[in-house]
């Protein structure tokens, strides 16, 4: 088990403009050979935007996009002509496929705050698609074939214990609260990257939630 720290994440995006990103992996011009993936996982991305901030319309290819909502609302538009707006509990994912162009916004009153995970696909190309699961339950997990991953999301009650999935990778994201993890403690932002894991249980310091990513393959680490 790798463990990292927020404290540790690449900063990006654009303070000046109510844009505030913190990067997991390597992106952008924080180019890390070491810190490429994790299993099909690219990039885990936090992003605090102030009302009215947003990023204009940019394209994305060949990536499996999912954001979960922290706090606030999330506008969502691209190019295949779909407008949504996304609160915390939705699961939103993008299919970039062979190509799409989106907008992502802060239109409302009060600060946003999402979770931005790309994970690569299977197969390069193909038409983009998209999907929104409303208030998404911690028993119904999220599953993204395309990228052989499954999303769960778990909140805890202090001293609540919860299976972490067995599998070949296992990505755990610590969202709000502590948890304690295999005698790590994790706190917000904190992350843990899981090889092999196998009977493992996450248990909540404080009232927490937690994404953990289960990705059985790695076809193409």
């Amino acid at each position: 088990m790798d463990v990292r720290r927020a404290d540790a994440r690449y900063p990006g995006g654009d303070p000046a403009a109510g844009i505030d990103s913190r990067h997991a992996f390597s992106f952008g011009p924080h180019y890390d050979p070491d810190n490429l993936r994790f299993g099909a996982l690219i990039a885990c991305n936090e992003e605090r935007l102030a009302p009215g901030a947003g990023f204009g319309e940019h394209p994305h290819s060949h990536t499996e996009i999912v954001t979960w909502v922290v706090e606030g609302e999330l506008t969502h538009r691209d190019s295949t002509g779909r407008e949504t707006v996304v609160r915390a509990g939705d699961v939103q994912r993008l299919s970039a496929a062979g190509g799409v162009r989106h907008v992502e916004r802060n239109d409302g009153p009060e600060p946003l705050v999402f979770v931005q995970m790309w994970l690569a696909p299977r197969e390069p190309g193909g038409t983009p698609s998209y999907e929104i699961v409303r208030g998404i339950a911690d028993a119904t997990p999220y599953a993204l074939p395309a990228a052989g991953a499954m999303l769960h999301v778990r909140r805890l009650a202090k001293g609540e214990r919860t299976a972490v999935p067995d599998g070949a990778y296992v990505y755990v994201h610590a969202v709000r609260g502590a948890v304690l993890l295999a005698g790590a403690e994790l706190g917000p932002g904190d992350a843990a990257r899981v090889t092999g894991a196998a009977g493992l249980e996450a248990e909540g310091l404080t009232e927490a939630e937690l994404l953990l990513w289960e990705m059985t393959t790695a076809d193409r680490l």
